[in-house]
């Protein structure tokens, strides 16, 4: 099982200390691997960071939107959980630290790493041929893998899906690779082109994994055989129900709670007091609707606060050398979910309902 809970550490850490990186500490990463691990450390330290800010990022407008406490991954029964969601965190924690690994090691900070090579002079279509330095993911690929797959010492059935999604979280970063070429020729005729491969930006792994957890496939399983626990019948209901899964595909097997209301022995917020977009510009549809996602369909209301801000503005620049600026106010409409409030009649049911269970 891949310990999100370090993954956790790190970040909230890094929340609260983004100035003294450095004092961070990654032993957690490295008890079951060499010491050589230590020069990783701090790739692994902004892989992960990186990883769960995005989660935050991906989901702002969700109702569920990558609180710390779900990135525990516990549940009141004190066992991991297996949703959709938490197979999001799975893989973007996964593909955090092996993106960061991978650039690292092209930028030439690991003595024992660099550019991928391997197929340079080989040629790749029609008019194009390999060159270059393409970004080396298999250092990266293997080296994440040991820090993340290998503290999932677990044999169940959540061992099992946690390590599909790391290992899709990987996949994504390859499969979102871009390739950039360099023409060559007389007089820039560009008769032939040397072409490497390049990360994308980690945005677009952000997307192409959110989509993922939207199309994420529930798996079927034999809880009867699952009983069994660490056996052979138990693995070999876990290996039928992944016989039709593809290893790009994001899986789990519970129900995702109800993420509108309050739940404190799940560790979920709810929606009530979420900020929503109602009116600003160049919103996407997915955040047009998040009023009414968030507030109308939890049954909240919209409530509408304004706010005065003071920035500076009308700077000039005087000789010399200060720069003057006038104070600006400026008042912001934000819109949030806000508690309906209950009619007389729903307040009396409520009492009536109240009395007749204590007789």
């Amino acid at each position: 099982m891949v310990t999100i809970q370090l993954f956790t550490s790190v970040v909230l850490y890094l929340h609260y200390n983004v100035f003294s990186v450095t004092a961070w500490s990654v032993n957690n990463f490295l008890m079951t691997g060499p010491k050589a691990f230590l020069t990783y450390s701090s790739s692994v330290q902004v892989g992960a960071q990186s990883g769960i800010a995005e989660c935050k990022h991906q989901f702002a407008w969700d109702r569920w939107n990558c609180p710390e406490s779900a990135l525990q991954l516990s549940t009141h029964n004190g066992l991991r959980s297996a949703t959709r969601e938490t197979s999001f965190v799975h893989a973007i924690s996964s593909a955090g630290v092996m993106y960061t690994l991978t650039r690292n090691c092209s930028m030439g900070d690991f003595e024992n790493c660099g550019c991928d090579d391997s197929r340079n002079g080989k040629i790749g279509g029609k008019g194009w041929m390999w060159g270059g330095c393409s970004d080396n993911v298999e250092f990266g690929e293997r080296i994440s893998k040991q820090y993340v797959d290998d503290l999932e010492t677990g044999q169940d059935s959540r061992a099992a899906v946690n390590l599909h999604n790391n290992e899709a979280g990987r996949m994504a970063v390859k499969a979102t690779m871009k390739r950039s070429c360099k023409c060559h020729g007389v007089s820039g005729s560009c008769s032939i082109q040397t072409c490497w491969l390049q990360l994308s930006e980690f945005r677009e792994i952000g997307n192409y994994l959110k989509l993922k957890h939207d199309q994420a496939q529930k798996l079927d399983m034999d809880k009867r055989r699952m009983r069994a626990g660490n056996s052979a019948d138990n693995r070999a209901a876990i290996a039928e129900a992944f016989s039709t899964i593809t290893r790009t595909e994001l899986i789990y097997f519970e129900e995702s709670p109800d993420y509108c209301m309050k739940n404190v022995s799940l560790g979920l917020y709810g929606t009530e007091g979420r900020e929503c977009l109602q009116s600003a510009r160049n919103l996407s549809q997915w955040e047009r609707q998040s009023c009414r996602r968030l507030c109308h369909e939890c049954g909240h209301k919209v409530e509408e606060r304004r706010t005065e801000i003071i920035s500076s503005c009308n700077c000039k620049f005087h000789w010399c050398c200060t720069v003057k600026c006038e104070q600006c106010k400026q008042v912001v409409t934000k819109h949030f979910c806000s508690r309906k409030e209950r009619s007389s009649a729903q307040l009396n049911n409520t009492k009536r309902r109240n009395r007749n269970h204590r007789r």
